[in-house]
């Protein structure tokens, strides 16, 4: 049979899975959507009922495509970078789960502030460290083993290896990519150094499937389990991107970019990081601008419309910030910077293409920081969410940049893992 490679996103809203084989053809997709979450405190026993769920789907699309589970040879899974939980030594969750977007940790936020180096990426009343600190207050027994990222925690569940993470998900926690360690000061703020996983590279063989797991959805006995990243990284591991200067623009409800580097850049005061791969980076940085500035104005049909109107060789000459409420984090960071969308035009249409202007303008910016820090210039740019469909806004963004600008071919998160377990055996088996 030929080999299949399996990838796994979880998200949010819902886990989605994808199949590709030896020759990176997409075979089967599956979706399941997230079972009982509640705002920032949610159960990890959730994650793995909505992953067995969508397990079981993708089984049966394989088995009516006249194929089996048996063939997949390794899996890849990804999470949102920054959600976690603390798991007992048989990965059971011994506390409520916190989201990546969880903040006002202030007290937690003080502890770290008087350890933690100016700059460093683990300060913040939403920092991951902080979470975790929560995390700890919600065991005062002290029953917890490990600190599961949410990807960490399906991979304990398939491998019954608790205590494995990787240089992706933990780079926002504060791990020490330089020395591949953890600090010596998140002892002296209150962190529990036994918590702390076992780092590996992303791609990297973490184990193999339990004899238990492998029999509960059909996988073979020798399958390997990799090292997996965040959610962001895998959208990006699925656009195809492969050459320094490779640049992938997320237009959702915010906007996210990522640069293939092949040199490290930082800037944890104005949210800009690299994330490891391989043997280069990849440098990016979240604008709360976006798409969900406009639709703070505007309907996605409204917007449809209108955009149809606009001409994007015709600048508008307004100078907006679009945000849907007053903060911003990247290319510049103030938590108190309020929107700027005035004058208003009568035209809608023209209103529209100055927030356009702007957010592509904003986008711009934020490649220009990556570049001042010593990141390559963008020599292409591929778009991935739903604004990657305004062909206004495109060309809008192409002037603007300067490069080339083009939709993703593949955007969705699972693909990118796919990709990763396919590229990781192969590397290993090498």
């Amino acid at each position: 049979m030929n080999p299949l490679y399996l990838g796994l996103d979880i998200g949010t809203s819902g886990v989605r899975s994808a199949i590709v084989d030896s020759d990176k053809n997409l075979v089967s997709t599956a979706r399941e959507p997230m079972h009982s979450s509640m705002g920032h405190d949610v159960s990890a026993g959730s994650w793995w009922e909505t992953v067995s769920a969508c397990l079981d789907a993708q089984a049966k699309t394989l088995v009516e495509q006249g194929g089996s589970m048996a063939s997949v040879r390794a899996v890849a899974i990804d999470g949102t970078s920054g959600t976690m939980v603390l798991v007992d030594g048989d990965a059971r969750p011994v506390t409520p789960a916190l989201m990546y977007d969880s903040s006002g940790f202030d007290d937690e936020a003080a502890r770290i502030a008087a350890c933690a180096p100016q700059g460093s990426i683990a300060r913040g009343s939403g920092s991951a460290l902080a979470r975790m600190l929560r995390l700890q207050s919600n065991d005062p027994d002290a029953r917890a083993r490990h600190l599961c990222h949410q990807a960490d925690f399906i991979l304990a569940r398939l491998t019954g290896r608790p205590g494995l993470s990787d240089e992706n998900n933990v780079l926002k926690l504060g791990y020490d990519l330089e020395n591949e360690t953890w600090p010596d000061w998140f002892a002296a703020c209150g962190a529990r150094m036994d918590l702390l996983p076992d780092v590996l590279r992303v791609g990297a063989v973490a184990g193999t499937v339990t004899e238990a797991m492998a029999d509960r959805f059909g996988f073979a006995r020798d399958l390997k389990l990799l090292a997996g990243t965040t959610d962001s990284v895998a959208a990006f591991l699925a656009s195809g991107a492969d050459a320094v200067g490779d640049a992938v623009t997320s237009l959702g409800t915010t906007l996210a970019i990522k640069l293939l580097s092949d040199v490290r850049v930082d800037d944890a005061a104005r949210g800009i990081y690299s994330h490891r791969l391989g043997d280069r980076w990849l440098a990016g940085g979240a604008s709360n601008t976006g798409g969900g500035a406009l639709l703070h104005h505007f309907s996605a049909e409204t917007i449809a419309a209108l955009s149809e109107r606009i001409d994007p060789d015709r600048p508008t000459g307004l100078n907006y910030y679009p945000l849907a409420r007053s903060g911003e984090r990247f290319p510049i960071n103030d938590p108190a910077l309020a929107p700027r969308l005035t004058p208003r035009p009568d035209d809608d249409a023209v209103f529209l293409q100055g927030m356009l202007e702007a957010i592509a303008r904003i986008e711009g910016e934020g490649y220009a920081a990556l570049a001042a820090l010593g990141a390559p210039t963008h020599a292409r740019v591929l778009t991935a969410g739903g604004g990657a469909q305004n062909e206004a806004w495109t060309a809008i963004r192409h002037r603007t940049l300067g490069c080339p600008v083009e939709k993703a071919p593949e955007a969705e998160a699972s693909v990118g893992m796919a990709l990763l377990a396919l590229r990781g055996l192969e590397q290993v088996e090498a």
